[in-house]
C-alpha cells in the first residue's frame, strides 16, 4: 500500500504521537505535517501532541501543534512512533473519531492497533520509516530538519546498534537539503541547562552498581524533582550517562510520577533484550532501549528487573 497515496485520499487529517514526546515523536509528526502541507495543500491537517520540550522550537510547525483533543471527525488519523493505543491516551477520542487509522512505527512491540499498520522494527526510528513513504523529490528543508531530528535522537547521534547503512544514507540526504545539522545536534540533543546538569550530577552520585558491576540504577523522587524545579522532560539524558559507565551492560533509571509510581527507562549495550523486560511490565520499546511504568518502591522494582536480567544471562550461557 502507498501510504502517502492513502493520505491523499483524505480531506481532514489528524496526526499524533506518543505521550511525553521525544525527538523521534516530534520529528515524525511534524515531518508528516510539513510534507502534507507542502504537497497536499487541499488537505486540512492538524498535529496533536503533549507540549514538546523547548529544544524543538526550531522545527517548522511546532507552534501549530494542538495540545488538547478536539471534538471533530477525521477522514484519516495517523499515529507515529507508537506501539499501542494507550500511548496516545490524551488524544484517544481523535483516534476513535476517524473513519480510517494508520500507524507508522518501528517498535518491535507494536500490537497493530490501527486499521493500517506500517511497522519496520529493523529501522532506527519512526522518522526513518516515515521517510521511506515520501517521494524524495518532494522533501524540502522543513521536512528534512524534522526527519534528521528524529533520526539523531533515536540513534543517539548514530551510535546505537539500530543505526544502519540506510539510516546514514537518509541522514546524508537530509544534510544535502541545507539543514544546519551541527546546530540541530548540539541544541536539541547535547545541550543541557544548568538545572539539568545539577539533577544529572545528583542521579550519578546516587547511582548503584549491582550484579557484579554489569548493571547500574539510579532514581529521582518527586521531592527531588520539585527541589530542582524539573519535570520528566528534563531527565532524558540521565539514562544515557548511566549506560556509558565502564563495565555496565544494563542501565536502569526511574523517576517518580506519583506516590510510589515510577516511569522506568532501560538501556543495554550488547547482550540483554530490554524490550523483553519492559513488555513483561506492560511497556515496550526496542532491544537496546525500552521503558514502562510501575507501582511499588524503587528497590522492589529494580530487584524484579535484576531477576529478569539474570534469567536472560543464564539462558544465553546455558
Amino acid at each position: 500500500m502507498n501510504i502517502i497515496e492513502e493520505i491523499g485520499h483524505a480531506k481532514v487529517i489528524g496526526i499524533t504521537g506518543h505521550i511525553r514526546p521525544d525527538g523521534d515523536c516530534v520529528g515524525s509528526t511534524l515531518g508528516l505535517y510539513n510534507y502534507i502541507r507542502k504537497n497536499l495543500p487541499e488537505c486540512e491537517v492538524t498535529v496533536y501532541l503533549e507540549k514538546p520540550s523547548d529544544e524543538f522550537n526550531y522545527l517548522s510547525g511546532i507552534n501549530d501543534i494542538k495540545h488538547e483533543a478536539e471534538d471533530k471527525r477525521f477522514d484519516l488519523f495517523v499515529v507515529l512512533d507508537c506501539s499501542s493505543m494507550d500511548r496516545i491516551e490524551p488524544f484517544m477520542s481523535c483516534f476513535e473519531n476517524a473513519d480510517k487509522t494508520i500507524c507508522i512505527d518501528h517498535h518491535i512491540s507494536n500490537n497493530s492497533f490501527a486499521d493500517v499498520n506500517y511497522v519496520e522494527p529493523q529501522s532506527s526510528s519512526a522518522c526513518e520509516v516515515l521517510y521511506t513513504t515520501f517521494d524524495e523529490d518532494k522533501v524540502d528543508k522543513n521536512v528534512a530538519e524534522c526527519i534528521y531530528t528524529g533520526i539523531i535522537h533515536d540513534t543517539g547521534v548514530f551510535k546505537y546498534s539500530c543505526t544502519s547503512r540506510r539510516t546514514m544514507d537518509i541522514a546524508g540526504k537530509m544534510m544535502e537539503m541545507g539543514i544546519d545539522y551541527s546546530d540541530i545536534i548540539d541544541n536539541s540533543f547535547y545541550k543541557k541547562s544548568y538545572i539539568q546538569n545539577q539533577i544529572l550530577g545528583r542521579a550519578l552520585l546516587e547511582s548503584v552498581l549491582f550484579y557484579d558491576g554489569r548493571c547500574i540504577f539510579s532514581s529521582v523522587s518527586i521531592e527531588e524533582m520539585n527541589f530542582y524545579g524539573v519535570t520528566g522532560k528534563e531527565l532524558g539524558g540521565i539514562i544515557e550517562q548511566l549506560r556509558l559507565t565502564d563495565g555496565v551492560e544494563v542501565a536502569i533509571f526511574l523517576y517518580e510520577t506519583d506516590k510510589d509510581e515510577y516511569k522506568v527507562s532501560l538501556r543495554s549495550k550488547k547482550m540483554i533484550d530490554v524490550a523483553r523486560i519492559a513488555t513483561a511490565f506492560g511497556g515496550g520499546g526496542h532491544v537496546r532501549a525500552a521503558g514502562f511504568s510501575a507501582k511499588g518502591n524503587v528497590h522492589s522494582i529494580v530487584n524484579k528487573i535484576g531477576e529478569m536480567i539474570e534469567q536472560q544471562y543464564n539462558e544465553d550461557n546455558a
